[in-house]
């Protein structure tokens, strides 16, 4: 048993993101054929005119691009809240066919590991625990297994790591990274939508430029909640 770390990868993207949302664009408007709107897409850069789309607006179009992560060192308390983005596919480590007998991996809050090493090694001692109970119940349930493994999960915490892949469309993300990126957001998952944020930029950057938390395209629409650090949000997008 270990401390868990995230990580995120682009597993796959919709090849030239911003040909397929500007052939997309492109078709509401013209007159022209399929094949002749797609030579026309491909002679030229599309990224101004994906832009242009995006400042008007028209986002139906980026639905047609998507992007799959495969991500893993993240509690099961951020999965909790990764699937209510319900346009989107996941395919989650399964706690039933996948046996914990030998340990599982954690996510340690920061703000415990702020309150100094031993309540950091307290917090551990509970992980230990909690392994030794769901191991007590595998074997009172006839040993690991899936019968077992079923029933003994339960006494596993929102801590334990798992690993998952995950795949949305362009704008489903804007949406993401609109929710997810900002400082109120839960500091795990806030910093995994960062990390997704970033790939899709080197992916795609005409499409996902303005994507992230509301300030940074004007005034923080949390009101009273705000953070109060547009500045310092606007520099972490700048530096991806």
């Amino acid at each position: 048993m270990a401390q868990a770390k995230l990580k995120v990868i682009l597993l796959r993207a919709t090849p030239d993101p911003d040909e397929i949302v500007a052939l997309g664009a492109r078709l509401c408007y013209a007159q022209a054929d399929v094949e002749a709107l797609r030579e026309r897409v491909e002679r030229a850069d599309q990224s101004a005119y994906v832009s242009r789309v995006m400042a008007r607006g028209h986002l139906s179009v980026t639905e047609h691009a998507s992007f799959t992560f495969a991500v893993e060192g993240v509690s099961r308390a951020l999965l909790a809240q990764l699937t209510r983005h319900r346009l989107a596919s996941f395919s989650v480590q399964s706690q039933r066919y996948v046996s914990m007998a030998d340990g599982f991996d954690y996510v340690i809050p920061p703000s415990i590991s702020a309150l100094g090493e031993e309540e950091e090694r307290e917090f551990i001692r509970e992980m230990d625990t909690m392994h030794a109970w769901y191991r007590r119940w595998q074997e009172k349930l006839g040993g690991a297994g899936e019968s077992a493994n079923q029933d003994a999960r339960f006494v596993l915490p929102n801590a334990a790591s798992t690993r998952l892949v995950m795949t949305m469309n362009a704008r489903e993300l804007m949406h993401f990274f609109e929710l997810r990126c900002c400082n109120r957001a839960q500091w795990e998952i806030r910093e995994m939508a960062w990390q997704m944020l970033a790939l899709c930029r080197q992916e795609a950057p005409a499409l996902f430029a303005q994507a992230g938390p509301a300030c940074l395209r004007g005034a923080c629409p949390e009101g009273a909640s705000t953070c109060g650090r547009a500045d310092e949000v606007r520099r972490r997008s700048e530096a991806l």
